[in-house]
């Protein structure tokens, strides 16, 4: 539906434009020196970790991805990839923010951050091949909960392969095929974030303007009020437990 919104020409065209004129090349996977605040997060990861401990106590009750982004049942209509959202688009998901505040903190560090949540796929999930349309962005993935032997959970982009590690970084473009892989028995979990790739002027400019009329599509505007939608109705489970037997 974003490319019918916003003109899917417009965006296959801008994908040249943005490929010309980044400063990290057009790559499938980018080296992770190119991005020194990475270094931050490899860090705390451990950190970070704990928060994700917690919030995998309900994992059952955490929205699947399209309950949150209708667009993405065309890859996946189960219940084995969820997701914990602390911004979607720029928009802050404050209770879950306040639920995870050091991994809050250390996100929105992160320069031209728009998007972070927990990337949470169940063992033997498998998201097929498919390509996001916006090159705008680089998403990274901070490698959290990751099953032993790790050679079981990869992901291809483009022609080269990938595998995740703990407390490790990656980089890639996703507007270049990809999918992914968990093959073991175990969940694998990411700290999945898109930001703003690094442009040239005056693309930068250009890039930051689509970005924000991007963030006010209705794509985007319907994704907000299903995660608006799923924390009020996961506020009142957690009342009602909490509330006394008489």
């Amino acid at each position: 539906m974003l490319v019918k919104n916003l003109g899917g020409k417009v965006l296959w065209k801008f994908e040249q434009y943005i490929a010309k004129n980044s400063l990290i090349g057009d790559s499938t996977f980018f080296d992770a020196r190119e991005f020194p605040w990475s270094s931050e997060l490899e860090a705390n990861w451990k950190t970070i970790r704990r928060e994700l401990d917690e919030v995998l106590t309900y994992r059952e009750k955490l929205p699947s991805f399209q309950d949150i982004s209708k667009d993405q049942v065309v890859i996946t209509n189960d219940e084995h990839w969820k997701t914990f959202f602390l911004y979607g688009m720029g928009y802050q998901s404050e209770p879950n923010c306040a639920r995870c505040p050091e991994t809050a903190k250390l996100v929105e560090r992160i320069p031209g951050m728009t998007t972070a949540f927990f990337s949470i796929l169940s063992p033997h999930k498998h998201i097929p091949p498919h390509r996001g349309v916006f090159k705008g962005f680089v998403r990274y993935h901070l490698g959290l909960k990751i099953p032993d032997p790790p050679n079981q959970c990869r992901i291809r982009v483009g022609q080269d392969y990938g595998q995740w590690e703990e407390g490790k970084s990656m980089f890639f473009d996703d507007t270049f095929e990809h999918e992914v892989w968990n093959d073991s028995d175990d969940f694998r979990v990411v700290l999945f974030v898109d930001f703003m790739r690094p442009l040239r002027f005056p693309a930068a400019m250009v890039n930051r303007a689509l970005i924000s009329t991007v963030r006010h599509s209705g794509f985007v505007q319907d994704s907000r009020k299903n995660m608006a939608s799923w924390e009020q109705a996961f506020v009142r489970k957690k009342e009602s437990a909490a509330e006394p037997v008489h």
